[in-house]
């Protein structure tokens, strides 16, 4: 929830500000990754700067996102 609560209120433009609010996130091709809840998880999102839209689109274990399945 406070992924999401940080999230909904950010005014994005670019990589750089996300990591002013997650200093982990990273890109990876067009998807955007984040460690949530203490690190347990990532959460995979489509983030389009312009229209200011987030997709979620995986949330994942260290497991699974390890298992790269997410990127096809």
């Amino acid at each position: 929830m406070n992924w999401y609560r940080i999230t909904r209120r950010a005014n994005w433009r670019n990589l750089a500000d996300v990591r002013v609010d997650f200093a982990h996130a990273d890109v990876v091709g067009r998807r955007t990754v984040f460690n949530i809840h203490g690190n347990a998880y990532r959460l995979i999102a489509r983030v389009n700067y312009r229209t200011r839209k987030v997709f979620v689109l995986y949330i994942l274990t260290h497991t699974e996102y390890a298992k790269g399945d997410w990127k096809q």
